[in-house]
């Protein structure tokens, strides 16, 4: 196909195809004798997905970094697009919800200036906060040894204690049927999902990491992967019968956390269930208390893995939980390890 059939199916310019090309967006290929580009059909859907994050947006730099991979395939592409589209759809979402409180509270016309900068504050907030998460892990150069990896035994800090244990207490907790949809944030390469498959509930896995969801593909071929991360969640309102998640939650903070469970909550239908199995402390008082017993320990590396991550302090997910009208059961397995099982009221 070539540069206008390409431009009249798209709905663009010859002149911005040839832009992007400049770019080093898009290679079509020239013909040697009178320079006429051939489009093929991985071409179009490359092209396909650069409009369309340029339309809600991204920039030419930006771009350039999500399509690195020349070889990228078109269900790929799509996968981009479909990522980049729910969150621009949910920050829509905040956009409205932020108005319609700027609506109600300007019936007071002596704080309404003051209301309306707080939210408009707190949208700006919202945000930067769902675009300003990164992967200082590197889980996309984990991902093919990552099963290998997991320090079961043998360690003086061992992050993976009673993780088999952890992992099937939450299959045997959350209650799904044959044909319920199961949602598993931080899928990772498919450990905990995949145990609902044989019961015959459907899993969608999200992670943000592209070589983690492509292992899990491989071992789960059943499993619907979606990229995306906890504070983006790629799907609908209201569409899951169920939400898990393992060793995932404490890669953000604690307050992206409750962000995370807002996300978990919208997707989740009503009277659905929400179970995380994660590295989470019961309290501040809890975790000065283990610190300050790794310390007297000697034990360095457990203080500089816990350092360097994000532990939650399970009592404000539990507050949360509790505010937004979720009946909440807790499990601890041993001092950095617990399980949240919430059902929507």
């Amino acid at each position: 196909m070539h540069i206008k059939e390409v431009a009249k199916r798209l709905n663009t310019t010859a002149r911005s195809i040839r832009f992007y090309e400049e770019k080093g967006l898009i290679s079509p290929i020239k013909d040697a004798e009178n320079d006429y580009r051939t489009f093929t059909d991985n071409d179009m859907m490359r092209l396909s997905t650069i409009l369309a994050l340029r339309e809600i947006g991204i920039s030419v730099e930006n771009i350039r970094e999500i399509l690195e991979d020349p070889e990228m395939n078109i269900k790929q592409y799509l996968t981009i697009q479909r990522s980049a589209l729910f969150e621009k759809w949910i920050e829509i979402k905040d956009m409205i919800e932020t108005i319609d409180k700027m609506v109600d509270r300007t019936g007071n016309q002596e704080n309404c200036i003051g209301d309306i900068q707080e939210l408009s504050q707190h949208l700006k907030t919202m945000k930067n906060i769902r675009k300003s998460w990164k992967d200082k892990w590197n889980f996309d150069k984990q991902a093919a040894d990552y099963d290998q990896n997991i320090k079961m035994h043998g360690y003086r800090f061992n992050v993976h204690q009673d993780y088999e244990q952890a992992l099937e207490k939450v299959v045997t907790t959350i209650s799904l049927a044959p044909g319920d949809m199961c949602l598993d944030i931080g899928i990772g390469t498919g450990n905990l999902g995949s145990r609902f498959l044989d019961s015959g509930v459907n899993v969608i896995g999200v992670d943000q990491s592209e070589e983690m969801l492509k292992q899990c593909k491989e071992k789960h071929p059943s499993i619907e992967t979606r990229k995306g991360h906890f504070l983006t969640l790629p799907l609908m309102d209201i569409q899951v019968d169920g939400v898990v998640s393992s060793y995932a939650l404490h890669h953000i903070p604690d307050t992206e956390k409750l962000l995370a469970l807002q996300e978990m909550s919208r997707v989740v239908k009503d009277e659905g269930q929400i179970c995380i199995v994660d590295l989470m402390f019961l309290d501040t008082n809890h975790q000065m208390q283990v610190l300050e017993r790794f310390r007297s320990e000697g034990n360095l590396e457990a203080i500089d893995a816990i350092e360097d991550e994000y532990y939650a302090d399970r009592s404000l997910l539990i507050n949360w939980f509790n505010e937004h009208n979720f009946y909440v059961e807790t499990h601890q397995f041993n001092d950095i390890l617990s399980m949240i099982y919430a059902t929507k009221r």
